[in-house]
């Protein structure tokens, strides 16, 4: 019975994490389109990203990415059976990768917050499949576990990403136009 409830509250900070991160870098297309407007608007849009990202990133992202993970090693306390079996293995990797995705958000957090624009809006709009791609590896691995055919997998991930390239392309192609 714990099992579920620990399994229950993961899951929730997961979707949370996940939500915090996709809509963060969200903001930070705004706040990257924001510098480039003219002053007074640059500054009130600014100075109001500001806030929203700080509250988004400090009230519902980090306390997510921390208690998702208090929760995912109690549930490998709970099951250490799970260490062993490769897609579990497979999905640590994504999680690593969750992590590192998750700390260059923060670094690129705070440059933002110090004015510090070091990226276009296409690329954080490039950037933000990023966490989409680790969502979908993880949820395929969770769900078909050992019947997870491996080959299929890659090419499906591949496929997907050279997907979302081309979907990027065509939306950049419209936002010219206008």
């Amino acid at each position: 019975m714990e099992y579920n409830y620990i399994k229950s509250l993961h899951l929730i900070f997961i979707i949370t994490w996940f939500a915090g991160l996709f809509y963060i870098v969200r903001l930070f297309v705004y706040q990257i389109e924001a510098d480039e407007k003219p002053s007074p608007e640059r500054e009130i849009l600014l100075a109001q990203y500001k806030i929203m990202t700080y509250r988004l990133w400090f009230i519902i992202t980090w306390p997510s990415a921390v208690l998702a993970t208090i929760f995912a090693l109690w549930l490998l306390y709970l099951m250490p059976g799970w260490l062993l079996m490769p897609w579990m293995q497979v999905k640590l990797v994504f999680v690593v990768l969750l992590l590192a995705y998750h700390l260059k958000c923060h670094q690129i957090y705070s440059q933002l917050q110090n004015d510090q624009f070091k990226y276009s809006s296409n690329f954080m709009r490039l950037w933000n499949e990023g966490a989409t791609i680790i969502l979908f590896s993880v949820v395929f691995l969770v769900i078909l576990k050992n019947a997870f055919n491996w080959i299929y997998g890659v090419i499906g991930i591949i496929l997907f990403s050279v997907l979302i390239m081309l979907g990027f392309k065509f939306y950049k192609r419209i936002r010219e136009r206008k």
